[in-house]
């Protein structure tokens, strides 16, 4: 099965976590905390910032490892490094997503989460 590497932010505000909505491809529909594909010689922190400015428009700080979640859809195996994030700049524009919510870890519940996020979820509620 092909591993697919990628990274993701998990933005926080205070006591509030940015959640997305995938607005296109297999999983359109599905909430997960914003990222994507790490390019060939990149640090995970480096594409990240690069996802989150193409995806979000904003500038962010990677504050903390959370952890890397691994999880096997039926057709690949995802291997996602999660970072809390802190936006330093811009205003958030959504590129690739339909819709964002500021959640709290109590509201984290009221979306739908992409099956590989359902575990980040698990980890902020546990910190």
């Amino acid at each position: 099965m092909k591993t697919i590497k990628v990274v993701a932010a998990v933005i926080q505000d205070k006591s509030k976590y940015f959640s997305t909505q995938r607005g296109y491809g297999e999983y359109k529909g599905g909430w997960e905390f914003p990222g994507g594909k790490i390019e060939t010689g990149e640090t995970d922190e480096a594409a990240l910032i690069r996802e989150i400015k193409e995806e979000l428009k904003v500038d962010i700080s990677t504050e903390k490892y959370l952890g890397t979640i691994e999880y096997d859809y039926p057709s690949f195996h995802l291997s996602m490094a999660c970072y809390v994030c802190r936006i330093i700049s811009g205003q958030i524009t959504l590129v690739e997503h339909s819709a964002a919510e500021w959640l709290t870890v109590d509201e984290l519940d009221t979306v739908s989460w992409l099956p590989a996020d359902v575990e980040v979820v698990r980890m902020l509620k546990n910190i």
